[in-house]
């Protein structure tokens, strides 16, 4: 039941293919080699180096042999195999979470929390093998039950998420199952008997909007504790409960001391149990399901079967109750079984006492919200109401994960054990997820944009997600764009899909969200406290960022100075329209249709300026002395240059930035019929009618606006105005609901890519790029200049339209959507919830956008 859609979940985040990533691997690996040996500059005069103990060093020599003798690499193929071992060989620096800041108060406020992001309610202690904690309930679809767990479509909710959610101790979730409403409430405190991490509770709220009818059947939940490390624990046989307080089951564990679980309620409620052993948690709805068949077939009873297998490591507890109910579940740390308190504990996490501290919680979150985002006089409540649910379920969203990611090897290496890929060292991730029910899990050119709202909230938990992406740098100063770790990630994931690429990039979009801190640290709006932490983390950060920054400067460079291209694209797919530039996050927008290495991207362009630019930021706020402070106000200032832009990306007659290529428009999917051992068979490909030739690749679309979204373009400039052209014209970019990703001349502009591939970036409003371009225009509106007048109307009409889009759509749906139609009326599609980028609404509505100014 975990499955969902797997196919849709692979293509639609950006995943290349194993056969063309592993040949372009390659390819980058011959490129780079020939930069080294003095074929290219690369565009720094010197690559920095930083110097740290011997220790450091000797660690990285002991991975990789351990890396060797773990895989068995084959003889004789020494420098593919140092390319395979340094791929999977941590960056020898101090780690950002190694900081004291992180530990005591920090660490122990954070412990406990909604952390499994992928079921409706899941919550686990950030540690690599935590007691975990979740609900299931019995829906019915088609005449049949179905057991609710993990989010997917197919349970055909009506809606569910995060209304309010403050990513520390407080949430509250609304779910609506066909008649069904079910909300979750989540509550933390720190006491002075608690233990590490303090105690929690939730509460279960559920109700039938339809009737009130006592002869119907009742609701059945689910309610489970398991112990990732295996270890047993006691349960409680409750087989007399009806109402009142009663223990569920206890243990011990070195993290948080001796533990209990209670139930309370004052409805009248059934309960019955199942204990299992297992090492599994990513099948837990499959275990449940099957037990509930087999003692239905035995009993007739939709009940599970109270008996438990020696040394039990799951606890499932079966609630059935007559609607309405509310049932309360407290977890207390530090138990001392002798104590009086406890039953004082538990009265402090449930009736009343909780009904109260929920409503205290609920005001403090509004207070907040009103406070940081200041929406008073620009949205009405209804907005609002969507605006809190945004921010609420992307805090709510967060997830930790430990594991390993799986990572290709070069192409003409073999393991004896035939594998094609080996494992990244085991790692954990604090990250926020795009969208609970396709990708729940950590994708590095979202992150960026999701820190553009949490630090605005809560500084502390954005510089933990930072410092937690930034220490899974491997020793050349890549970082795995997509991140799947453990058995539940991987559980939402095919096989074949999951193997990353160490040439391959993804948008830097993290040093949006750094220089924006960077920005409001210079400016003074965090107390001092705070910008004593945030100094530190910079300081500990950046030899990291020099890394990754150095990285994409030496990988993805192209052949001439100033001019870089993402690498990773298939220069021998017969099946692709256009081959797709996965590596870009834009997926299947149209570039130069034959790649090569004479490519230039003007949004990577754009992106190395950001980088440097930020990098020179923080040099220049924290007085860092180093060699590298003038390289990077070296590369600000050469990629600022806005003629040498306009030389590389500009075509003035349509005053929009192109990319650069081998390219032809005279290209065509059609059906081919190819004849293999006497059997016929029909496959769609792609054909060439003309020969490509270098020229600049005429598809306007937000690749042809990166210069304008990052403040490149000077505000008296001609291109300006140009650029203003296309945003507004409705034949190019403009809608009612957003502006576009691909202008509707595009000879591309909402075809499928393959037969299979249906157009992605080919046409749809995405919100991350709009709030970019909202940015931009509210950058330009501020300055003098000719055009200032035009950006700020354009400016208020593309806001208001953004906002009423996305707050109709919330309204009819119950969710915010992946992206929004531009064919349709502005109607959500593709993945939901999506309150990922799509939450930066919060952000426009509120008018909070970065300083483009260098």
């Amino acid at each position: 039941m975990a499955g969902g859609n797997r196919t849709t979940t692979h293509r639609s985040r950006g995943r290349g293919s194993p056969e063309s990533t592993d040949a372009d691997a390659d390819a980058d690996a011959t490129r780079g080699k020939s930069r080294r040996q003095g074929a290219r500059r690369p565009h720094l005069q010197r690559r920095i180096s930083w110097t740290f103990p011997v220790l450091g060093f000797v660690t990285l020599l002991l991975i990789g042999s351990l890396v060797y003798y773990q895989w068995g690499f084959g003889e004789g193929e020494g420098e593919l195999v140092k390319r395979a071992k340094r791929s999977v060989t941590p960056l020898p620096m101090p780690k950002l979470m190694d900081l004291p800041q992180f530990g005591g108060y920090h660490k122990d406020s954070l412990y406990w929390g909604t952390y499994r992001p992928h079921v409706y309610l899941g919550i686990r202690a950030r540690t690599p093998q935590s007691l975990i904690f979740g609900m299931m309930w019995l829906g019915i679809k088609n005449g049949q039950y179905h057991l609710r767990h993990v989010c997917q479509d197919s349970d055909e909710l009506s809606t569910y998420g995060w209304v309010e959610h403050n990513g520390r101790d407080y949430g509250r979730q609304v779910l609506r199952d066909h008649d069904f409403y079910i909300e979750t409430s989540f509550l933390k405190q720190k006491g002075e008997e608690s233990g590490f991490g303090g105690d929690w509770a939730v509460r279960l709220d559920i109700s039938n909007e339809v009737s009130n009818n006592a002869e119907e059947s009742p609701m059945h939940l689910f309610f489970y504790i398991a112990d990732e490390s295996g270890q047993s624990f006691t349960m409680n046989s409750q087989e007399s409960y009806r109402h009142g307080t009663t223990l569920l089951a206890s243990g011990s564990r070195a993290d948080v001391g001796a533990w209990q679980l209670q139930l309370h309620s004052l409805d009248s409620v059934e309960v019955h149990t199942a204990g299992y052993k297992s090492p599994h948690m990513h099948n837990l709805t499959e275990l449940v399901q099957a037990t509930l068949a087999v003692n239905a077939r035995r009993t007739g009873l939709i009940q599970l079967p109270d008996i438990k297998e020696s040394y039990s490591n799951i606890m499932v507890y079966q609630i059935s109750a007559e609607l309405p109910a509310k049932v309360d579940l407290v977890f207390l740390s530090g138990v001392d079984s002798e104590s009086s308190t406890i039953s004082e504990r538990v009265a402090t996490l449930t009736g009343n006492e909780f009904t109260r501290m929920l409503s205290e919680r609920q005001k403090a979150f509004g207070e907040k919200y009103d406070r940081l985002f200041d929406t008073k006089q620009k949205v009405n409540k209804e907005e609002k109401a969507v605006g809190k649910a945004a921010i609420g379920n992307l805090l709510g969203g967060i997830g930790y994960f430990y594991g390993q990611s799986k990572i290709a090897i070069p192409k003409d290496l073999t393991l004896k054990n035939g594998e094609k890929s080996i494992s990244y060292w085991p790692a954990e991730l604090y990250t926020a997820v795009p969208s609970r029910s396709f990708f729940p899990r950590g994708f590095l050119w979202d992150e960026g944009f999701h820190q553009f709202l949490v630090w605005r909230w809560d500084v502390d938990i954005c510089m933990d997600i930072i410092g937690h992406w930034l220490d899974l740098l491997n020793v050349d100063g890549w970082i795995p764009r997509e991140q799947i770790l453990g058995a539940e990630a991987l559980s939402k994931v095919p096989e074949e899909f999951v193997v990353q690429y160490p040439s391959n990039g993804n948008p830097p979009t993290l040093f949006l969200s750094l220089r924006d801190l960077s920005k409001a640290l210079y400016s003074k709006e965090f107390s001092s406290e705070e910008a004593e932490r945030i100094s530190t983390f910079l300081e500990r950060a950046y030899p990291r960022l020099d890394a990754w920054f150095q990285w994409f400067n030496t990988t993805q460079s192209g052949k001439h100075e100033g001019t870089f291209y993402w690498h990773g694209r298939d220069n021998s797919t017969r099946r692709e329209l256009n081959p797709k530039t996965l590596t870009s996050g834009l997926d299947d927008f149209p570039r130069a249709s034959h790649p090569n290495d004479e490519e230039r991207h003007v949004d990577l362009r754009c992106w190395m300026l950001l980088a440097s630019n930020c990098m020179h930021s923080i040099q220049q706020m924290l007085g860092i002395k180093h060699t590298s402070v003038k390289d990077y106000a070296l590369m600000t200032k050469k990629l600022s240059e806005f003629d040498v832009l306009n030389k590389l990306h500009l075509d003035e007659k349509s005053g929009a930035y192109f990319d650069f290529g081998y390219h032809t428009e005279k290209v065509r999917l059609r059906w081919h019929e190819l004849r293999e051992n006497e059997v016929i068979r029909r496959e769609f490909l792609r054909e060439t009618l003309e020969q490509p030739r270098l020229r600049f690749v005429p598809h306007i679309g937000y690749v042809s606006l990166f210069p304008f979204m990052m403040g490149i373009i000077p505000p008296e400039s001609w291109v300006l105005g140009k650029q203003l052209d296309l945003i507004s014209n409705r034949s190019i970019l403009w809608t009612d609901y957003g502006l576009r990703s691909l202008s509707k001349i595009s000879t591309v502009y909402m075809k499928h890519n393959t037969e299979h591939d249906p157009p992605y970036w080919r046409g749809a409003i995405w919100i991350n790029m709009n709030y970019m371009i909202l940015s931009s225009l509210h950058h330009y509106l501020q300055v003098d200049g000719p055009y200032k007048d035009r950006a700020g109307e354009l400016y208020e009409e593309l806001r208001s339209n953004l906002i009423r889009n996305i707050v109709k759509n919330y309204h009819e749906t119950g969710f915010l959507w992946e992206n929004y139609d531009q064919k349709n009326k502005g109607k959500g599609k593709g993945a939901r919830p999506f309150t990922g980028w799509s939450s930066l609404v919060v952000l426009i509505m509120a008018e909070s956008y970065p300083n483009l100014a260098r």
